[in-house]
C-alpha cells in the first residue's frame, strides 16, 4: 500500500518548524511513506489533494486560518485522514478557530517558569504508542493546557507549583489521542524547538503518534 504524508510548516519561527520537520519527515520516508512538504496553508483548500493523504502533519503556530481552509482541514480528517502533530505547531495554532481546537481537542495557554525540569509520566502502558517507555524528564516548557475530557490520554505531566502556586499538583495530560469522524488525531505537548527530541522517549512517542494516526 502506498502511504503519503503532508507537513505543512510555518507560523512563528520560535519554535523551529523546518528544523522539527526535518527530524520526522525522513523517518516517515523510511517507514516506507511519500511525504510532502508545504509552507501555504492554502493547501487545505483543496480538498481532492487533502484527502488523498494518509497522513496531515501541522507545525504552525499561531497564525491564521481562514473558514475556508479550515473547512477544507476539518473536512478532510473527518473523512479519514489522519491529523498530527506536537506543542504549538498543532495546540497553539489559530487561536481564533475553536472548531479546529475542538478537532485537536486542546489548546495551549500558559507554560509558568518558562523553560523547566519537569517529568512526563506514562499513564497507559499498554497502548502501541507508549508500549515499553517509561517516565522520562524534560528540560522544555511544561505546557498548560485547557483540553477535552473526551481524549483518550496516554502521558501527563503534574505541575509543582513553584511558579504558579494556585495549580500545585494539577495533573496535566501531555499526549493524548482521540477521533473526528472517521479520522484519527493525534497530539504531544512535547517538542519546544528540535534539541527537545535529543530525549529519545519524547522522539519516540512523536514517531509512534504519527504512524498511529495515519489512515
Amino acid at each position: 500500500m502506498n502511504l503519503s504524508a503532508l507537513f505543512v510548516l510555518g507560523g512563528w519561527d520560535g519554535h523551529q518548524p523546518h528544523q522539527c520537520a526535518a527530524i520526522f519527515a525522513p523517518r516517515l520516508r523510511e517507514a516506507g511513506y511519500t511525504v510532502e512538504l508545504t509552507e501555504n496553508l492554502d493547501v487545505y483548500l483543496d480538498s481532492a489533494r487533502l484527502r488523498a493523504f494518509n497522513l496531515i502533519v501541522q507545525v504552525w503556530t499561531m497564525g491564521v486560518l481562514s473558514p475556508e481552509q479550515e473547512q477544507g482541514l476539518l473536512g478532510a480528517v473527518e473523512s479519514g485522514v489522519g491529523f498530527a502533530g506536537w506543542h504549538g505547531g498543532m495546540s497553539d495554532a489559530f487561536r481564533n478557530n475553536p472548531n479546529y481546537q475542538f478537532m485537536v481537542g486542546g489548546q495551549w495557554v500558559a507554560h509558568p517558569g518558562n523553560l523547566i525540569d519537569y517529568t512526563v509520566n506514562i499513564v497507559d502502558r499498554d497502548d502501541p504508542i507508549t508500549a515499553g517507555i517509561t517516565d522520562f524528564g524534560m528540560h522544555s516548557e511544561q505546557y498548560y493546557m485547557h483540553v477535552d475530557p473526551s481524549n483518550t490520554t496516554l502521558a501527563t505531566t503534574t505541575f509543582s507549583g513553584e511558579h504558579s502556586p494556585w495549580i500545585a499538583g494539577t495533573v496535566m495530560p501531555v499526549v493524548w489521542k482521540r477521533r473526528w469522524g472517521a479520522g484519527k488525531i493525534f497530539h504531544a505537548t512535547l517538542g519546544h524547538v528540535a534539541s527537545d527530541f535529543d530525549v529519545p522517549e519524547a522522539r519516540l512517542l512523536v514517531e509512534r503518534g504519527l504512524r498511529w494516526a495515519a489512515r
